[in-house]
């Protein structure tokens, strides 16, 4: 069975700029690139989950949405499948929503859908929701900090749920799957 990455967007792959709308604003994390092409050449499979609340709120369209997703992508040079699949829920906080993290339904389906080895995979984000998501699922989930600090309240959560933390996603990359560029 194929291990899987699954990533959230803002904040692990690219810079985190509240409610990101504009694909001149997308900035990869340095070192992103080479940690996802190693990735896949590691023969890992790779997904985005994404929350956008900013399309429910109405501050962006799904066309920006979208945007910003191509953006990404030519900025990563690694081709237009990079992502096996990419899922975003456009929901607020608090209002019913199939794919809204921390709800493990995407992490689930795509597990059943492409045979993944649930065991070797992994949620990776900087955010509460990513990390329960990947819990809910039953798959490892990793913290990174990506330029911003861990509020003491998600401190206190990742020391309780056991979950490493790294500085961005390279850094995961490199410490705990011990892929090498």
């Amino acid at each position: 069975m194929t291990p899987a990455l699954f990533l959230d967007r803002d904040g692990t792959i690219i810079f985190d700029k509240h409610h990101i709308h504009n694909p001149g604003d997308v900035r990869l994390v340095p070192g992103v690139r080479e940690a996802l092409k190693a990735s896949l050449e590691a023969g890992y499979k790779l997904f985005i989950l994404t929350n956008q609340s900013g399309i429910g709120r109405g501050y962006f369209t799904w066309d920006d949405y979208q945007a910003c997703n191509t953006r990404m992508i030519e900025l990563l040079g690694l081709g237009k499948e990079v992502f096996t699949e990419i899922k975003a829920a456009p929901e607020i906080p608090g209002v019913p929503s199939l794919y809204r993290k921390p709800d493990p339904r995407f992490i689930n389906e795509m597990v059943a859908k492409y045979r993944l080895a649930g065991s070797a995979s992994w949620m990776i984000g900087d955010r509460q929701s990513d990390w329960e998501c990947g819990l809910n699922a039953g798959i490892k989930s990793a913290a990174v900090r990506t330029g911003k600090p861990i509020e003491p309240e998600d401190a206190s959560y990742l020391q309780k749920s056991e979950i490493p933390v790294f500085d961005d996603l390279p850094a995961f990359i490199r410490g705990e799957l011990q892929l090498a560029w």
